[in-house]
């Protein structure tokens, strides 16, 4: 069980939420006559996927672990009456922005929280969407309206999935990896905890530390059981075998609704931080863990939690307790709101991935200038990436090249195949 946090702690964390409600206003504002504050409404809210072209390189960055067409990308758009538009790369499904719409249209824009229980804690992308709109029209990115960036640079680490079972990758292949993203100037690097022997894992690992040297930093995922559910004796015998490698930080390693195992974990191996979150949605699973001590480092999923404000909400909840917070992966411009949000919460680190081995991420990311007026939306600085600084998410849209790359059908993110919209 975790100790509970002093009154003053509570007091930061309840203060830092807030103040980022605040962003986030009342439909009516409270001042009236002709120097109250406009309303900007919802007059529109669409999703259609886009098809990029190949890359200057002609390779086109293909995650084929998800099954998805290479250079296609969904995008959300929200259209105001101040003829100021949102828009969101993280990738909705199918009904979400009709449902959406349904309810937001005619409505405003600023009233995010008051949504939440209505059904855009569903919607993520279009709240992502809405969150762009309001940086517009604000003039600022979303860092600074969520409390300001407490981070210029957020530090990263690159998640590499490979695109064969686990049992057939050698180590050594793992630490070549390992050795190129230190030579590319990042600092730490995860993989999957997958294989059968969980042995042949601890080696690689090793592998990995020997070929990053001194200062590189890496850490595995479990996945809560996603080839098989440990019992808490093997979560053990892994994580004593991992902390004596050196290893950061482990994963999920028990499933997903267990608060008291993880927490014993931490008891039990003090040397290897017990990591998790991805898979949890809206507030009271992350509440409960920092009461049981479940885990020394959240990891909340923007696709999953709700989207930016819920996300923020945690890390204020985070701040209570002293736990540090290190965002979910995403490649592509899905990064985008999360780091906005990583930066206004003073994120420990942020997870870029999934990656396939040889690929960083700029391979992803070039596909995108098109649609980015032929810039690079981000970059790196000493194995950090620069927060952006462009209004809403960050991101420099050129809207007719969005219109001009604009596609039929919809594909569902992990899904192959089109689905007629």
């Amino acid at each position: 069980m975790a100790s509970e946090p002093s009154r003053r702690a509570i007091m930061a964390g309840a203060a830092g939420t807030c103040a980022l409600l605040a962003a986030s206003a009342a439909a009516k504002p409270y001042a009236s006559g002709k120097n109250a504050a406009p309303e900007i409404k919802i007059t529109g809210i669409e999703s259609f996927d886009i098809q990029l072209p190949e890359a200057r390189d002609g390779k086109a960055f293909v995650p084929s672990y998800r099954g998805m067409t290479a250079g296609r990308n969904n995008v959300v758009k929200i259209s105001t009456d101040a003829g100021i538009a949102g828009y969101s790369f993280l990738g909705a499904t199918l009904h979400e922005a009709p449902n959406a719409a349904a309810l937001l249209v005619g409505k405003n824009l600023f009233a995010v929280d008051a949504y939440l229980p209505q059904g855009l804690l569903n919607w993520p992308a279009v709240e992502e969407a809405m969150w762009d709109a309001i940086g517009r029209a604000a003039g600022q990115p979303l860092c600074r309206l969520l409390g300001g960036a407490k981070l210029e640079t957020m530090p990263v680490y690159l998640t590499y999935v490979w695109p064969v079972p686990e049992d057939q990758v050698p180590p050594k292949a793992q630490a070549d990896q390992a050795r190129l993203v230190r030579e590319a100037g990042f600092k730490a690097m995860k993989i999957q905890m997958m294989r059968t022997d969980y042995r042949q894992d601890v080696e690689a690992t090793a592998q990995m530390l020997a070929a990053g040297g001194p200062g590189f930093r890496v850490m595995v995922d479990r996945t809560a059981g996603a080839k098989g559910l440990w019992i808490y004796d093997q979560a053990l015998s892994a994580a004593k075998a991992l902390a004596a490698a050196g290893v950061y930080w482990l994963e999920e390693p028990l499933s997903r609704d267990d608060y008291e195992g993880p927490a014993r974990l931490r008891q039990e191996v003090p040397g290897l931080i017990i990591t998790g979150g991805e898979g949890w949605k809206g507030l009271a699973a992350f509440r409960k863990s920092l009461e049981h001590g479940t885990y020394g480092i959240l990891q909340p999923e923007m696709r999953t939690c709700a989207g930016p404000l819920t996300m923020r909400k945690i890390g204020a909840m985070c701040d209570a307790w002293d736990i540090p917070i290190a965002p979910h992966a995403a490649t592509g411009l899905a990064l985008a709101g999360r780091l906005q949000v990583s930066a206004a919460m003073g994120s420990l680190i942020q997870e870029i991935g999934v990656l396939e081995p040889s690929a960083f991420p700029w391979d992803v990311w070039d596909a995108y200038r098109p649609i980015l007026h032929g810039e690079t939306p981000f970059l790196f600085q000493d194995g950090a990436i620069k927060v952006p600084q462009y209004p809403g998410l960050g991101l420099n849209v050129d809207e007719k090249a969005l219109q001009k790359y604009r596609v039929p059908g919809f594909e569902r993110r992990g899904t192959p195949g089109i689905s007629p919209v």
